[in-house]
């Protein structure tokens, strides 16, 4: 017996309907991550975690095996086309996160965090190409911010869903609840996603083929600086999600108030995409995320000074890491924009590296933030700095030298 994905009745998608589909699509990730954080003390006294950075190994295990994960859709999205790649992601999250929400051993927890990851790692990799396929260049930058305005709503208030249902259930009902979400998405994707995979783009499925599309997606000068100088930002960020729990709850001493305090420090990313999306076109995603990345090295800089002379300060913490995390919003959809820009033939392939590079890249650098959490701000205040440098660095190998140009190709529109 075969068994296939039929097809939708609809041919097209207009953008109200498309962007809420996809951005939720990938919120599950985020609310994997950030609705556990209330509840990780607690998740690891009850399955035997025995050090206090170990509960981090919960949230940085299921962010490397998203990025592993990452290799793999891409190219099965270029031959079997992007909703059957997307329906696959979302029904396993389900399943994994029914079978998660059973586990009594702490081992098996992480282990079994990562291979979600894995296995999910379409939620990632399929909505990006979704939008390269049917659109390009500024364009494409805007609709990447909206989709990332309305993915953030979920880190936003997802803390605070973790610590309601800590009120009323244990943590295992959060793994429930995210099976309820994936399996509502799966329905959603399945009635209302037409195929936007062109016939005369499929790739055949091999090895050679597969790998020359990969590497291919990392051969280009202008493209991989801004590839590489992605996870160096993101994971300075993912540094601050592994250890917020223990910096803000403890260090800074908010408690309870720790859902409040890292929803409104994360809203800002939602602002601030919202503002991208509306100005990109007009001055391309060049120009801003070229600005963007270098204000971001300044509040770095205000950063380390907090972390030594107002240590214990949450007045000056607060404000400087939401400017950081606001200043994302211009850098993260731009920078996939122009990374991703030269590659409409094999965009599944070239999303899924440019996926794997950024969130494995991300979540090892993050991973040794985290963990080098020292009771203090002042690892993650160097950390900011020094990653951001690194990647304004690589966007200047990647425009040789030369920052907020605005390309026209030959034919005179205007790209990024």
């Amino acid at each position: 017996m075969t068994f296939r994905f039929a097809p939708t009745r609809r041919t097209t998608i207009g953008e109200r309907e498309l962007v809420p589909m996809v951005a939720l699509a990938m919120s599950l990730h985020a609310f994997a991550i950030d609705a556990m954080l209330p509840a990780l003390d607690e998740m690891a006294r009850d399955l035997g975690a025995v050090h206090g950075n170990e509960r981090q190994l919960v949230v940085s295990l299921y962010l490397i095996g998203s990025g592993l994960g990452c290799l793999l859709p891409g190219a099965f999205a270029d031959r079997f086309g992007r909703r059957p790649l997307l329906i696959f992601a979302l029904a396993a999250y389900a399943v994994l996160s029914l079978v998660l929400a059973l586990i009594d051993d702490f081992t098996v927890m992480v282990v079994l965090r990562g291979l979600q990851g894995v296995v999910c790692a379409g939620l990632t990799v399929v909505p990006s190409a979704i939008v390269r396929d049917r659109y390009a260049g500024d364009r494409m930058a805007r609709l990447l911010s909206l989709i990332a305005a309305v993915f953030i709503i979920v880190p936003v208030i997802a803390p605070s869903i973790g610590q309601f249902v800590m009120l009323f259930a244990g943590w295992r009902t959060i793994f429930d609840l995210s099976a309820l979400l994936a399996a509502c998405m799966t329905v959603w994707v399945w009635t209302r996603l037409p195929e936007s995979l062109d016939p005369a783009h499929r790739q055949k499925v091999d090895v050679p083929v597969v790998v020359r599309n990969m590497l291919a997606s990392l051969s280009r000068r202008e493209s991989i600086g801004y590839v590489l100088g992605a996870p160096l930002l993101m994971g300075a960020i993912f540094g601050y999600i592994n250890s917020a729990q223990q910096l803000i709850g403890e260090h800074f001493g908010v408690g309870t108030m720790f859902p409040l305090v890292f929803g409104a420090m994360a809203s800002t990313m939602a602002l601030t995409n919202i503002v991208n999306s509306r100005i990109v076109e007009r001055f391309g995603a060049r120009r801003v995320s070229h600005a963007g990345a270098i204000v971001f090295i300044a509040v770095s800089l205000a950063q380390v000074w907090a972390a030594y002379f107002r240590s214990d300060s949450l007045a000056w913490f607060m404000p400087l890491l939401a400017l950081n995390l606001g200043l994302l919003g211009f850098l993260g959809a731009n920078f996939s924009s122009i990374a991703l820009q030269p590659f409409a033939d094999i965009a599944g392939a070239a999303s899924s590296m440019h996926a794997f590079v950024r969130l494995f890249g991300a979540s090892l650098v993050g991973m040794v933030i985290g963990q080098s959490y020292d009771g203090t701000a002042r690892p993650f205040a160097f950390a900011l700095l020094a990653c951001s440098v690194s990647a304004l660095l690589l966007v200047l190998f990647s425009e040789k030298g030369q920052l907020f140009r605005r390309l026209i190709p030959p034919g005179g529109e205007r790209v990024c």
